[in-house]
C-alpha cells in the first residue's frame, strides 16, 4: 500500500475487557482523510468504549489497557493521554459540555492557548508577566467559527448561550487547533433544534471538504443518510456491519442495530393463562421529570390491569426518568393515577402507601442496604411500610421483629430466585451483580405491590442470571396478577415478556406496540419515526 492510500485513522483487532467482561470484541475499521464516518448502535454496544480508546481515556488504561492496535497514517500509536491524541490531531467532542459559563465563546474556544504578547517585563519574569493579546484571540475565534460555516457570537458568555451555541462552541474549540485533522463528534445534535441540527449538518460537510475527518457518533438515523459517507453499526461490542451510506437505509440500520433475531418473544403457552383486562389501573399526563441525563417532556401512558407494559428507548431519551419521576425520586409534574385516583408526585411514601414498589437501575445507589444481611434488606421495606413480618403485643402497643417470618420469606425468595449465597444471613454487599438484582427483586415482591416498576432488571449481569430475573417477573405477573412496566435498554429482552412496548424518544412516546412487533419497527420508533399505538 503506498503512502497516498494509507488511511488516516486504522483500528485492528481491538478488543476491551472490564473486570473479565468483554465489551469490545476484534474491531476493525478503516477512515480516510476527510471522510465522514458514522457510528451507530444501542446503549452498551460498545460505541463510547471504542472512543475512549481512540482518545487514550483513563478509564481504558485503569482498567488493564486493550487488545489490538490503533494507526495513524500506518504507524502504530498507544495514547498514554488525551493529551497525545490532541498532538496526532485527533479532538473529541463529549456528550457532556466542558465550557467555563463565565467567560466568552471567544475565550472558551482558545482556552489555555491563547496568543500572548510579550513585554520587557517578560525578559525578567518570563511568560508570567506576558498578556493576552485580545485582537488575535478575537480573529483566531472568528476563524474556526467561520471554519465551521455557524452563526456564533464570539463575545456572547457561555452562561446566558442557549444550549445549541454552547454545542458550537465545544466544536469550534475542536477546529482552532491547527493540528486537527480527524474529529470525534458523540452524538452532537441530540441537544440541538432541527435548524441548529440542520447547520451542523452543513459544518460536517463543510470539514470534511477541507479534508478533516469526522467519527459521528448519532442515534438519528437520517442524519447518518444526509452527512456520512460510510456507516458502521455495533452491537455487543461487535461490528455487525460497514455499509455504504449512500447505498442504505433506515430501515437496514435499525434491523442491524437491534438485531435481527425474531424468535425471541414469547410462546403462545408463555401467555398461557394470564388475563389482561381493558381496564385501565395506571395512567400518566403530561409528565415531565428533572432528571440529570434524562429527558421527559410530556410522556402520556396508559397501562392495562395485568400485563407486563416494556418501556424502550435509546440513552438519555427519558425512559428511565419515567418511573423514577413517578416514584417521587427525582422532581416531576403531570398527573399519575392508580385505579382511578390520583398519586402525588414528589412524594414517595405516597407512592409506596398506594401499593407501587419501584426496583431502581440504581441497585448499589439506592436498591440494597449494602451492609445488611439479606434478610434484612428483603424484609425492611415491607415491615417499615406495611408491618408485615412484625409480632405486635399489648394490642400493637408493642412490636417487634418476628424473626422466624423474615427468614422464611427470605429463603423462599433464595430459592425461587435461585440466589446463589452462604445463608440468609450473609451481607448484601458479598453477593455477584446478578444475585444483588436478585435481592432488589425479592424485596419489591415481599412488598405484594399492585403495581411493579422494574428498571434495567438484568443490566449488567450475566447471560444466566438474566434468564432466570426474566423468568421470575414472567411467573410473578402470571402467578399472582401483578401488572408489571418494566423498563430495559435492551429491546429483545422487552419483546421476550412484555405484552406491550412503548418506545420513548426525545422526551415522549413515540408509539406503543405489541411485543410480537418485528424489532426493524421499534428500531425505526426508536429514531423518532412515530406509529400509531396498538
Amino acid at each position: 500500500m503506498s503512502e497516498m492510500t494509507k488511511p488516516l485513522l486504522e483500528m485492528q483487532s481491538v478488543s476491551k475487557e472490564y473486570n473479565g467482561n468483554p465489551v469490545l470484541k476484534d474491531v476493525s475499521f478503516t477512515l480516510g482523510q476527510g471522510e465522514v464516518l458514522g457510528l451507530v448502535g444501542e446503549n452498551g454496544a460498545g460505541k463510547s468504549t471504542l472512543m475512549n480508546i481512540l482518545f487514550g481515556m483513563d478509564v481504558i488504561h485503569q482498567t488493564g489497557g486493550y487488545g489490538g492496535k490503533v494507526l495513524i497514517d500506518g504507524n502504530e500509536v498507544k495514547f498514554a493521554s488525551p493529551l497525545d491524541a490532541l498532538k496526532a490531531g485527533i479532538g473529541m467532542v463529549h456528550q457532556e459540555f466542558s465550557l467555563l459559563p463565565g467567560f466568552t465563546a471567544a475565550e472558551n474556544i482558545l482556552l489555555n492557548r491563547e496568543p500572548q504578547n510579550r513585554s520587557v517585563l517578560s525578559l525578567v519574569f518570563g511568560d508570567r508577566a506576558n498578556t493576552i493579546d485580545r485582537k488575535k484571540l478575537q480573529k483566531e475565534a472568528i476563524d474556526a467559527i467561520t471554519k465551521l460555516g455557524v452563526e456564533l457570537d464570539p463575545d456572547m458568555m457561555v452562561s446566558e448561550m442557549p444550549v445549541g451555541h454552547k454545542q458550537f462552541t465545544e466544536i469550534s474549540r475542536e477546529i482552532s487547533k491547527s493540528s486537527i485533522r480527524l474529529l470525534v463528534l458523540d452524538e452532537p445534535t441530540a441537544v440541538l433544534t432541527e435548524k441548529e441540527a440542520e447547520m451542523l449538518l452543513k459544518a460536517i460537510r463543510n470539514l470534511a471538504s477541507q479534508g478533516i475527518s469526522v467519527i459521528f457518533i448519532t442515534h438519528r438515523l437520517q442524519e447518518i443518510l444526509d452527512v456520512c459517507n460510510k456507516v458502521v453499526v455495533m452491537r455487543d461490542g461487535r461490528i455487525i456491519n460497514e455499509l455504504d451510506a449512500g447505498k442504505t437505509s433506515i430501515q437496514e440500520m435499525a434491523r442491524l442495530m437491534v438485531g435481527r433475531e425474531v424468535s425471541t418473544h414469547p410462546k403462545d403457552d408463555d401467555r398461557a393463562g394470564r388475563t389482561i383486562s381493558d381496564r385501565i389501573v395506571l395512567s400518566v399526563k403530561d409528565l415531565w421529570v428533572d432528571m440529570p441525563g434524562e429527558t421527559v417532556k410530556d410522556v402520556n401512558l396508559e397501562v392495562r390491569d395485568g400485563e407486563i407494559l416494556g418501556i424502550g428507548g435509546l440513552a438519555g431519551q427519558g425512559k428511565l426518568g419515567i418511573p423514577n419521576g413517578i416514584m417521587g425520586l427525582f422532581p416531576a409534574g403531570g398527573s399519575v393515577m392508580l385505579n382511578g385516583s390520583p398519586i402525588p408526585l414528589n412524594n414517595p411514601r405516597a407512592c409506596l402507601d398506594s401499593s407501587l414498589a419501584f426496583v431502581s437501575e440504581d441497585r448499589r445507589g439506592v436498591g440494597l442496604l449494602l451492609d445488611e444481611s439479606l434478610e434484612w434488606n428483603i424484609a425492611f421495606p415491607a415491615m417499615q411500610i406495611q408491618e408485615k413480618f412484625l409480632r405486635m403485643y399489648l394490642g400493637g402497643l408493642i412490636k417487634w421483629r418476628d424473626q422466624n417470618a423474615i427468614k422464611t420469606v427470605t429463603d423462599k425468595y433464595i430459592e425461587q430466585l435461585q440466589i446463589k449465597c452462604t445463608s440468609s444471613k450473609q451481607k448484601a454487599k458479598e453477593l455477584s451483580g446478578g444475585n444483588q438484582q436478585k435481592i432488589c427483586l425479592a424485596k419489591a415482591f415481599a412488598l405484594e405491590p399492585k403495581l411493579l416498576f422494574v428498571s434495567e432488571p438484568t443490566r449488567g449481569i450475566d447471560i444466566g442470571a438474566k434468564s432466570l430475573v426474566l423468568k421470575a417477573l414472567r411467573e410473578y405477573n402470571r402467578e399472582l396478577g401483578v401488572t408489571i412496566v418494566m423498563i430495559s435498554s435492551e429491546l429483545e429482552e422487552l419483546r421476550q415478556i412484555c405484552d406491550r412496548i412503548a418506545i420513548i424518544t426525545d422526551g415522549s412516546v413515540s408509539g406503543i406496540l405489541p411485543a410480537s412487533t418485528p424489532s426493524e419497527d421499534f428500531g425505526m420508533l426508536m429514531v423518532g419515526k412515530t406509529r400509531k399505538e396498538a
